[in-house]
């Protein structure tokens, strides 16, 4: 019994101490100074699954293979950026059907991923509506930061990006990505890295959620107001 106890208190110890992890950002990446040019971005939730919305001018100007990628993509001034399962994310079939796959996908390890890049003619701003956006404004070394996680996504080891799904009358494209997706790996995790890397602070576990996705943006808005103040 007492050997039952301890291991118990251990779970749940360990189940409190991954609620409350807290990776912190770089508040110097967050701060934006006054007449420095600054980057317009989107965070979309659609409750479930979170993508970012970053200007092509910005992505394409950084050079690299990520702008490689996002200079073969249709016409577009924004593009979406999401991460997922190469199987679960690209099937736009109900999901209902999905279930199986899905299961797959969250609880085999080692599952292949890709990085979405879906050009849009449209500003997000007037594409999505309010309660499932958020807007935010990065520094330029913030962005560099941010694009340069979402560079790092890329498989290149054929030594250039690869396309690895496209969908018929569809803009989005694809690329082979390195990392594995898996339930400890999920896409808001990624959208959730990718913000860190900006400069922002997450909590890692909660990040399963999209929501919490959000409140990283909400918290870092606030803490910004904070240090003007």
């Amino acid at each position: 019994m007492a050997a039952g106890r301890f291991i118990l208190a251990g779970l749940l110890g360990a189940a409190g101490a991954l609620w409350t992890w807290v990776m912190p950002g770089d508040p110097a990446l967050r701060r934006l100074p006054t007449g420095a040019p600054v980057i317009e971005a989107s965070l979309l939730d659609n409750g479930f699954h979170t993508d970012l919305a970053l200007p092509r001018a910005a992505l394409e100007a950084r050079g690299g293979p990520l702008a490689e990628a996002v200079k073969a993509l249709p016409p577009g001034g924004w593009v979406l950026i999401g991460w997922g399962d190469a199987k679960f994310y690209v099937d736009q079939s109900p999901v209902a059907d999905r279930l199986p796959d899905g299961a797959r996908a969250f609880f085999r390890p080692g599952n292949p991923s890709v990085l979405m890049l879906d050009p849009t003619q449209r500003d997000p701003r007037d594409l999505f509506a309010e309660d499932g956006r958020r807007d935010f404004r990065l520094s330029q070394a913030a962005f560099e930061a941010m694009a340069g996680r979402i560079e790092a996504s890329l498989d290149l080891s054929s030594g250039a990006p690869r396309i690895a799904a496209a969908r018929p009358g569809d803009d989005a494209r694809f690329f082979a990505s390195r990392e594995h997706f898996n339930i400890g790996h999920l896409c808001n995790h990624w959208t959730a890295g990718v913000l860190n890397a900006g400069g922002m602070t997450i909590r890692p576990f909660r990040s399963i959620l999209s929501s919490e996705v959000v409140a990283t943006l909400e918290r870092a808005e606030l803490d910004t107001r904070t240090t003007k103040d």
